[in-house]
């Protein structure tokens, strides 16, 4: 009988776990990025405070692709300063898609690149 009640109170808990990161990822709101041979091909973003997903598309760039957001004015070589929630879950494969985690956003500015393309620097601004 213990083992009967333990297994259920597991159970519930990785569907309670489950259901709180379902409802985090559905208050996000996902922002479309497409990368081409050596360029974003949005230059720029203004956004508000809230909760993003990044997805980031490969169009025919012929390589991985991938995305890197930094606050501006941060040294956007070193690694300690992206913000690696945004980085995609894995390495865009060419003409596929990837996501980032969700990824919370508050006001100021932004850059973001593809460090495997590589890409100019773009600006991202959040009111």
């Amino acid at each position: 009988m213990k083992k009967i009640i333990a297994v259920i109170a597991i159970a519930l808990t990785f569907t309670l776990t489950g259901n709180a990161q379902d409802t985090m990822t559905s208050k996000a709101t996902t922002v479309s990025l497409e990368q081409t041979k050596g360029v974003f091909t949005q230059t720029e973003l203004t956004l508000t405070e809230g909760d993003y997903i990044f997805e980031i598309a490969n169009n025919n760039v012929g390589h991985q692709v991938g995305f890197v957001l930094v606050p501006k004015g941060a040294d956007a070589s070193k690694p300690e300063n992206h913000i690696q929630t945004a980085y995609v879950t894995k390495a865009v494969e060419n003409n596929t898609k990837e996501t980032s985690k969700v990824t919370k956003l508050t006001k100021g500015e932004y850059v973001y690149f593809c460090p495997l393309n590589p890409t100019p620097q773009y600006t991202l601004t959040v009111k």
